[in-house]
């Protein structure tokens, strides 16, 4: 086994680090709803009442603390429907449900406000904003769509996107003869195998996410690269149409090796042919997600 491939497989199995504070957050000027708006405002039910206390004994969700957590629940709830659209978010009524500060929940709102999924207006407050005006293309709002209500809409339609984005990828990357980065996607094709004959899963799924990014990031185009984040979250999510991505088995593996192989030879035709393969749907959900043809 190469160094590269014992020093990621140990790296998978360590906890994630945490994030940095938040900073000055107190500045953020969000309007507390007025009185006549709380008549609609959300009953707090199925959250989790313990977040604050398991948050001061853990590092939190995910590695992010106390406001990480509280982004992770406010989200899910307002993706899955249970704050619908223009349900008011009083700060005060969310620190005291959550046993969280201010400060916290300030700095969490002002994270779903950029994500698209709320907005603060003086005199009126924050409240949840309609499916249209969401970032779809957030990878926290990606997962938490596809663990939601709309999972197989989710999973269907980033299937679908992968298909329009990583052929083409593959292809344009063929271009570009950069030998270290070649080597790198050699390299994550040899840790997926190591992964895959020891039955890590996650060291597998960290190499396979990283094999695409670097494959999208390679291909010359600024405007694909900036889509590399959307094919890292789809192959975190897990349970839906499957592909020979999510699938580790020796066939999916041989199909990484013809993609790198192809990228050595400049076989542009050859890379994305493979890359097809690769994400070729299996029968059992072909119906949810059906292969493009081949023309």
């Amino acid at each position: 086994m190469s160094t590269l491939a014992h020093t990621m497989m140990t790296a998978a199995r360590s906890a994630d680090s945490g994030l940095a504070g938040p900073g000055e957050l107190d500045r953020y000027p969000y309007a507390d709803a007025p009185a006549v708006d709380r008549v609609g405002a959300p009953v707090w039910e199925g959250v989790d009442p313990e977040l604050g206390r398991v948050g001061r004994r853990s590092a939190g969700n995910r590695g992010r603390g106390l406001h990480g957590q509280l982004v992770q629940q406010l989200g899910q709830m307002i993706v899955s429907g249970d704050l619908g659209a223009d349900r008011p978010l009083v700060p005060e009524e969310i620190g005291q449900r959550f046993e969280v500060s201010r400060t916290v929940v300030r700095e969490s709102l002002r994270v779903l406000e950029a994500k698209g999924l709320v907005s603060a207006r003086p005199n009126v407050g924050t409240r949840v904003r309609p499916v249209s005006d969401w970032n779809l293309l957030d990878p926290d709002i990606i997962e938490w769509r596809a663990f939601g209500p709309q999972r197989d809409d989710q999973r269907r339609e980033l299937s679908e996107l992968r298909w329009t984005i990583e052929p083409l990828a593959a292809r344009l990357a063929a271009g570009h003869g950069r030998e270290d980065i070649q080597q790198r996607l050699g390299d994550m094709v040899e840790i997926m195998g190591h992964a895959m004959a020891q039955g890590d899963a996650l060291t597998y799924s960290r190499a396979d996410a990283e094999f695409h990014t670097l494959l999208i990031q390679i291909a010359g185009n600024r405007m694909l690269e900036h889509l590399s984040g959307i094919v890292s979250a789809a192959l975190q999510v897990s349970g839906g149409p499957v592909t020979g991505c999510d699938r580790p088995n020796e066939v999916s593996l041989a199909h990484h090796g013809r993609i790198v192989d192809a990228l050595a030879a400049a076989d542009g035709m050859a890379a994305e042919t493979a890359m097809r393969q690769l994400l070729t749907v299996h029968p059992e959900v072909e119906r949810v997600v059906p292969a493009p043809r081949e023309h």
